[in-house]
């Protein structure tokens, strides 16, 4: 009887407890939220910070209009919610929080990691789509990285205020920041650092872009838990104040409708990308 109770239990707990490892970033935060951001950014419209980074967000040159994928999937979330006024910044990554806190921004609308210390000072809408980090090095790996426990001394770029900066310098690793992409991948392609810690797809598509490029990403290597899990690297969202609480939670749903509804999904196709990104778990 004890053992057919034990075996009873053991299969409880398996159908109970979550089948998967991935920890859940997001915390309820349902108090008090009456704010009536969403209302004021329905009347009088909404500022969005965005950094010029391919394919994400940029700023077209040409025509002075903001595109990207970050781009469509805000303005189609923006759309559903009834927000139609809508205006650009354009800045370094590092400087989008700030702005966000200082009110010349309303939201950060190139995606961004939920990290330790930027839940400081903002919040974050839930998921929009996946991505994961990548070890970028010279072509032929001549510093021989094969793992994280390798960035040890060697001369390791980031860019300025990213999750990969501040990750790398929580496990101890003195980093070269760089304030744009194209710094950053001029960095690893003349050799200025070793090795670069960026977003897989973002370097996917500078290669693409870029034929004769003398970079390549590191096959095969074990990411951490803790990049993942404690530092969000993986899942794109994006960043509001933490007193505009309905505007995160309206974000939140209207994602969650894009979602389901295939627009995320027919976004990222559109910009070479698969359902595989989006979520951490492969989509058969």
């Amino acid at each position: 009887m004890t053992t057919r109770r034990s075996l009873l239990a053991a299969v409880f707990m398996m159908i109970a407890a979550p089948a998967f490892a991935q920890q859940i970033e997001g915390k309820a935060d349902f108090k008090n939220c009456t704010d009536g951001s969403l209302a004021k950014a329905q009347a009088e419209g909404i500022t969005l910070g965005i950094s010029p980074s391919p394919p994400y967000s940029n700023l077209d040159p040409n025509t002075q209009k903001a595109d990207g994928l970050d781009v469509e999937i805000n303005e189609a979330a923006l759309h559903w919610l009834g927000i139609d006024k809508i205006k650009y910044e354009v800045a370094p990554f590092g400087q989008l929080i700030p702005m966000l806190v200082s009110n010349r921004i309303d939201v950060v609308a190139s995606n961004i990691h939920q990290t330790p210390d930027r839940l400081k000072v903002v919040t974050f809408s839930g998921p929009a789509w996946w991505y994961g980090p990548a070890l970028v090095v010279q072509k032929g790996n001549p510093a021989g990285i094969k793992s994280f426990d390798d960035l040890k001394g060697k001369k390791v770029g980031a860019i300025a205020g990213s999750a990969a900066d501040e990750y790398l310098r929580t496990i101890g690793i003195e980093v070269t920041p760089f304030q744009e992409d194209a710094a950053e991948f001029a960095g690893i392609s003349t050799g200025k650092v070793d090795v670069i810690l960026e977003d897989d797809v973002k370097v996917l598509d500078f290669i693409k872009a870029n034929a004769g490029a003398t970079i390549e990403i590191v096959p095969g290597v074990a990411v951490p838990e803790d990049l993942i899990f404690k530092y969000g690297y993986g899942y794109a969202r994006y960043a509001v104040r933490p007193a505009d609480c309905q505007l995160r939670m309206a974000y939140g749903v209207a994602l969650h409708e894009l979602w389901g509804a295939g627009v995320v999904s027919a976004i990222l196709k559109k910009y070479g990308l698969s359902n595989r990104n989006l979520t951490y778990f492969p989509l058969n």
